[in-house]
């Protein structure tokens, strides 16, 4: 099925009825055919009113079949073979690698999470039964489990337009859940996000689920994101991107009649603290290291190293040195959309009119490349004046970065304790020199979700024991991850059956346990069976 431009509404395909756009390859800031259409309110009503009536029935199906169906989904994704990634790459400036990379992400993690539901951790089952002999009174039958949450709606992400976006991790957890998706597909790359959905809608199909159990819907401005927030039906909200439209949606969904969260993942300057033995040892690798970590994907990553934090000397010259060698090698890259590009060249050019920073590296020159292009760019500021100025700590998303020098140990903990939440944390040190700090130790983990040590932020692992998440404003919720199969905690909700009959009760609470999952029984973790 070629793209067509159009809205996947209960399992039909339908044209957008509020107008018309064309994607732009940002590498050339040409139009890239064919025609996409815009959905109307009265089309998002439609796709939220399947998505309601597809949730019980959704729910009700086991976790063998919701597993067969996420499993379904990763091959429906693969089959669209080498039409995905030359759609993505022209959507978005990406090489052909580096979208193969991500195709395997998502599916992946899809396969992942129908493992996961398998083996039936996340349901959290609990049963204590009944002791109507017990005194002074007796306890009735009490069986928890967690059951899928209500329809979900999952912003797509600018910068990762298959693991973030339509079958991203989001939809995956959700889905996984139990959970009907209604996908808002983001408009830089929407022929990538209708290919996807196709694959999608074919594994619903061949499951015989219900059409509204995933939906496609594009949107102009914040229109279409603000009715989908806003339908009663909705249950929950997922959303990848920057701090202003977190918030915004945050905001929306808390002013309901009935509230509904938002699992928001925004904006993060993921500091790197270098300390001094770590640069003595080695300054060159850890320079060489950091500069990798920065210009990957052209910056435009979440967990990208936006702040550096280190103590004033010679190891801290040569570490500059190293930096700047590094970067002057990297050419210039193509941003995602104009509008990324714009707020990037904004944003250093506000890096160097504040008081005290200057420019102490940079790659090649954009010179006359075409389409959305932009310079890495190293600023460096003197701690003191860090610490005055909170503008420097606003993420800008791309290949930029602030040094913060420090004049001493007791100044740089000043600068890690200033800084909000964050998504990573980052120190680089020697063998046995972090023993030397546990102060630093401490202040990062009341500041980050992830804290990684002579490692570097960029890659996020999709396994059990990632946290993709933070204090805010990092993330709405500090308590989540929005990648790693924990995500899925998002999208379920706990409900207790007290002297519920036996006969009616969920599979997983049944006395014969006809799923074998591991239950708490009485206190104790067991898959037996509970005696009648």
């Amino acid at each position: 099925m070629a793209i067509s431009g159009k809205q996947l509404i209960n399992g039909l395909w339908v044209q957008g009825e509020a107008g018309q756009y064309q994607a732009i390859n940002p590498a050339t800031a040409a139009a890239i055919e064919p025609v996409m259409s815009y959905a109307s309110k009265v089309q998002v009503t439609a796709a939220v009113a399947a998505a309601e009536a597809a949730a019980p029935i959704f729910a009700a199906t086991s976790l063998t079949e919701r597993a067969a169906f996420l499993n379904s989904c990763a091959d429906e994704i693969m089959a669209l073979g080498d039409e995905l990634l030359d759609r993505l790459s022209q959507e978005t400036g990406y090489p052909k690698a580096r979208a193969e990379g991500e195709r395997a992400r998502t599916c992946n993690q899809l396969r992942l999470f129908a493992s996961t539901i398998l083996k039936g951790e996340y349901l959290n089952i609990r049963i204590d039964t009944a002791l109507p002999d017990r005194q002074p009174l007796p306890r009735p039958d009490i069986r928890f489990t967690n059951q899928p949450i209500g329809p979900v709606v999952v912003f797509g992400a600018s910068n990762f337009p298959l693991a973030f976006s339509v079958a991203g991790g989001d939809t995956a957890a959700a889905l996984a859940a139990g959970c009907p998706v209604l996908v808002k597909g983001h408009n830089s790359h929407p022929g990538t996000c209708e290919l996807v959905a196709q694959a999608l809608a074919k594994a619903v199909q061949k499951a015989g689920l219900p059409g509204g159990v995933f939906s496609l819907i594009m949107g102009s401005g914040r229109e279409v994101g603000s009715e989908l927030v806003l339908a009663s039906a909705v249950k929950a909200v997922g959303f990848t991107g920057s701090q202003a439209g977190g918030m915004a949606l945050f905001h929306l969904a808390n002013n309901r009649p009935e509230p509904i969260p938002v699992f928001a993942e925004m904006g993060s300057v993921n500091p790197v603290v270098l300390l001094p033995q770590a640069l003595v040892q080695n300054a060159e690798a850890v320079a060489t290291g950091f500069v990798g970590s920065l210009t990957l994907g052209v910056g435009q990553f979440c967990v990208n190293p936006g702040v550096v934090i280190a103590l004033q000397g010679p190891e801290l010259d040569q570490f500059c040195r190293a930096a700047a060698t590094a970067l002057a090698k990297v050419p210039a890259g193509v941003m995602l959309n104009e509008g990324i590009a714009a707020a990037y060249h904004k944003g250093t050019a506000h890096l160097a009119g504040q008081a005290g920073v200057e420019l102490v590296a940079a790659g090649e020159a954009i010179g006359d490349k075409a389409g959305f292009c932009s310079q890495a760019q190293l600023f460096k500021v003197q701690a003191q004046a860090f610490l005055a100025n909170p503008h420097l700590q606003e993420e800008v998303f791309g290949h930029a970065s602030v040094l913060v020098v420090c004049q001493d140990k007791a100044e740089l903990l000043q600068v890690v304790s200033s800084l909000r939440g964050q998504l990573t944390g980052t120190i680089q040190a020697a063998p046995d020199e972090l023993a030397a700090y546990p102060e630093l130790v401490q202040q990062l983990r009341q500041k980050v979700g992830r804290l990684v040590v002579n490692n570097y932020p960029t890659g996020v692992e999709v396994c059990d024991a990632m946290m993709h998440g933070g204090p805010f404003p990092a993330a709405t919720d500090a308590r989540f991850t929005s990648v790693g199969t924990a995500s899925i905690a998002r999208f379920v909700r706990p409900i207790c059956f007290q002297n519920y009959p036996a006969a009616l009760l969920p599979a997983e609470l049944q006395n014969s346990n006809p799923w074998q999952l591991p239950r708490l029984l009485n206190g104790v973790k067991t898959t037996a069976a509970v005696e009648a």
